[in-house]
Order: structure tokens, then sequence, then C-alpha cells
């Protein structure tokens, strides 16, 4: 599992509607601004980076180098810096969409499982199958937790208990952290926050789920039964058996 702290620099845009940022430079404006579409290789090459620097950050970690992402993508970093101008930027846009694909899933399941106990587990398989815990957002996992004690183990957090004021401290060389009291300004978090709140409650109410499970608790899982390992069919296998396990200790259990 690779879920690290990772400092969101204030030089990283938002967009105003809360959805996937972009941010990232060309031609002196910021990617967002544009109003022409990218040129077919442009838009190849953003493809690209973006899928490598999936693929890197969900192997080794948010602190992998910029180098690694050019090179997994097969560009130049010149390349991946003219569309993501800080390592915060691009860090950021994945943590966002990732963000974004989990709160989808959870919607899914909540709308198309009936059985309360099948729709968590069903967001959770989804989830885990898809990789999604490796590049979990780590501020999703610290107001999950946050929320869950303050909430007396609901461990549900409004969008705007999701922008705890936090403090800056200066990370060690080579290292980006999001440390407590950092700024979270991330609405997508939320969102996620929400609607994987709905899929305990149900369960919890359904009598199904142990009452001291918490939405910190159901991503922890996420991000627990996620390992990144060389070899794909052993990964798939390993967090098969792993979520297994994981599911029926979240079960309630007769007296």
């Amino acid at each position: 599992m690779h879920v690290q702290d990772t400092h969101w620099s204030s030089a990283s845009a938002i967009a105003p509607n809360g959805g996937a940022m972009s941010a990232a430079v060309g031609n002196g404006r910021a990617e967002g601004s544009r109003t022409a579409p990218l040129r077919v290789d442009a838009q190849r090459n953003l493809e690209h980076v973006l899928r490598a620097a999936r693929e890197v950050f969900g192997e080794s970690g948010y602190g992998a180098p910029m180098e690694d992402v050019a090179r997994r993508a097969r560009v130049g970093v010149g390349t991946v810096y003219r569309r993501f101008p800080s390592k915060d930027v691009l860090v950021r846009r994945i943590a966002e969409e990732e963000t974004a694909r989990l709160t989808e899933q959870a919607r899914a399941a909540l709308g198309q499982e009936d059985e309360p106990w099948s729709a968590l587990s069903r967001f959770l398989r989804t989830s885990v199958a898809s990789g999604a815990g490796r590049l979990l957002p780590p501020q999703v996992l610290r107001v999950g937790s946050a929320a869950s004690a303050e909430s007396g183990g609901s461990g549900v957090a409004s969008a705007e208990e999701a922008r705890v004021p936090q403090q800056r401290v200066q990370p060690a060389a080579g290292e980006l952290r999001l440390v407590p009291g950092e700024a979270s300004d991330d609405s997508g978090v939320g969102a996620l926050l929400d609607v994987v709140g709905q899929l305990v409650e149900r369960a919890r109410a359904a009598g199904e789920l142990r009452a001291d499970v918490s939405v910190g608790d159901v991503l922890l899982v996420i991000a627990t039964a996620a390992p990144s390992l060389p070899d794909a069919a052993q990964q798939a296998a390993a967090s098969a058996r792993l979520l297994d396990i994981l599911l029926e200790g979240l079960r309630s259990r007769p007296a």
C-alpha cells in the first residue's frame, strides 16, 4: 500500500465546480482556461502522461519523481512540465480523478444494490479490483478518521468538514507532505465521504455491519487490500484474498 502524505501546493488551481483540476499550463495559460481543443499529438501526450502518472504513483506512491512519470510515458520531462507546471499540480489531478472515480463506484453500488451488505461489499470489491487504494488521496483517510472520532463512529463528514485548516511544516528533502493542519479544500473528498457514509449507515442499520466500523475504516480497507505487486495475476489474487478476510472482519456477528 502506498498511501502517502502529500503537500497540495497553493499554486494548484481547482475548477469552480469541484471537478477534476486542470491547472496545467500551456502557452502561458492554465489548461482549464483553454477554449480551443488540444492538437491530436498534444492530447495523446497528455493521455500518456496521465496514464503513466497513475501507474507510477500507484506503484511507488506520490513521492515518485516527475522523471519517472516522463520515462513511463516515453516523453521528455519538459513535456510533462508543459502540461503540469509543478508536481503538486499533477498529483492533485490524479488524486482528484481517483476521488471522483471512487465516488461514482460508491453511488453505483448504492443505487443498484437493494441489500445493504451487498451494496457495501460491491463497492469495496469494485474499488479494490480497480487498484483505487494505491491512489487514495491521503486527506481522504485523514478526514475519514477524524470524522469517525467526532461523530462517535459514523465517520460521516460533510464537504465543509473536509476542509480542515492546517499548519504547514517543512518536508524532508525530496518528499511532499500533507500534515495535520494543512489546508485541504477538495470538495470531491466531501462527496466521497458522504456517499460512503450512506453505504456504511445502511449496512449498520440492517445489522450486517459491526457497530464500531466507520467510513474511515472502510476507506482503510480499500487502501490495505490493494497491494502493489510486480505480477498482475499475483496482485489480483492477493487483493481478492485479503479483501475476503477484511470483509469478514467488518461483518457483525450474533452475540
